[in-house]
């Protein structure tokens, strides 16, 4: 008789005790056939800093645990603490998978394919030449290099922050430079909507801490198509406004489960279900679930 094989996982983060990450992972590691035991390790629970994720990963490795997911505020503060980074780990400058290989800890970065497996599976006929994106901080980054690994021939940041926008445009221009990154400004950002295959939103704008509308959807042309990072709620005021005009949509619950399977992936080298993944990711999230569906039959 085959012995199942186990893995612990954990997730290090400051206020992360409500996260769905844990259970997603362990009903899908459980219809794979693993022994799959999810921990968090909330920062706020146990009293430790931000500094102590090097510690932490020290810990996890004698406890032997296989792998940790980061997320806020450690994805950057742990990568001093890594023995080798992927590539894109390396140009998004942050991590939120550390496997643990032995002694060596390896840093990689699934929000990014996260995110391109949302546009892939959710948007998979929309044009993508000529994108807006809104925010440039941890998400952004991701799904900046996402859409530019895409292909997209232009991608204009937008950010309350000028400096950061500008900072992740100087970043990735090098590493893209047949493709066109750039700033969009107050002045042109009219002209960049309106001539915009699609937008990218990945700020908290949308969440329930912070409602409202990021930009105004009517000045985007009828066939662009809107995607949000907001997954709490799933069916975010921007995204049932651009529904509601016409505009294909894609929900932040999409790039959640695509980062998910992606680590399971990692982790395990078998294959998840993200369609399944997604049904139960739906599940958990209750009302905050209901189904999002785009205007030509998308969701």
């Amino acid at each position: 008789m085959t012995a199942t094989a186990s893995y612990l996982v954990g997730l290090i983060g400051a206020g992360i005790t409500a996260s769905l990450t844990p259970p997603m992972h362990e009903r899908e590691g459980g219809h794979l056939g693993f022994d799959y035991d999810y921990r968090i390790l909330d920062l706020l629970e146990s009293g430790r800093a931000p500094g102590d994720v090097g510690v932490m990963l020290k810990e996890a490795r004698d406890l032997g645990f296989a792998a940790l997911n980061v997320t806020h505020p450690c994805k950057q503060l742990v990568i001093p603490f890594l023995d080798e980074l992927t590539p894109a780990a390396t140009h998004i400058g942050a991590v939120n998978l550390v496997l643990i290989q032995g002694d060596r800890f390896i840093g990689h970065n699934t929000d990014w394919t996260g995110f391109r497996s949302a546009v892939l599976a959710g948007l998979p006929d929309a044009r993508r030449d000529r994108i807006v994106q809104f925010g440039s901080g941890g998400a952004g980054s991701a799904t900046a290099y996402a859409l530019l690994a895409l292909g997209v021939h232009r991608l204009a940041i937008v950010d309350v922050e000028p400096d950061r926008a500008r900072a992740l445009v100087n970043a990735y221009a090098p590493l893209f430079p047949d493709q066109e990154v750039c700033m969009s400004t107050p002045d042109d950002l009219s002209l960049d909507l309106a001539t915009a295959d699609g937008v990218v939103h990945a700020t908290p704008t949308g969440m329930k801490e912070y409602p409202g509308l990021p930009f105004d959807v009517t000045a985007l042309a009828a066939a662009a198509w809107v995607a949000d990072i907001v997954y709490r709620p799933i069916d975010t005021e921007l995204l049932r406004t651009a529904r509601s005009i016409g505009h294909d949509v894609l929900d932040g619950g999409r790039m959640a489960v695509g980062q998910a399977a992606d680590s399971i992936r990692l982790i395990t080298g078998a294959e998840p279900d993200p369609t399944r993944m997604r049904a139960h990711f739906l599940e958990m999230l209750g009302n905050d679930g209901a189904p999002v569906v785009a205007a030509r039959g998308r969701a």
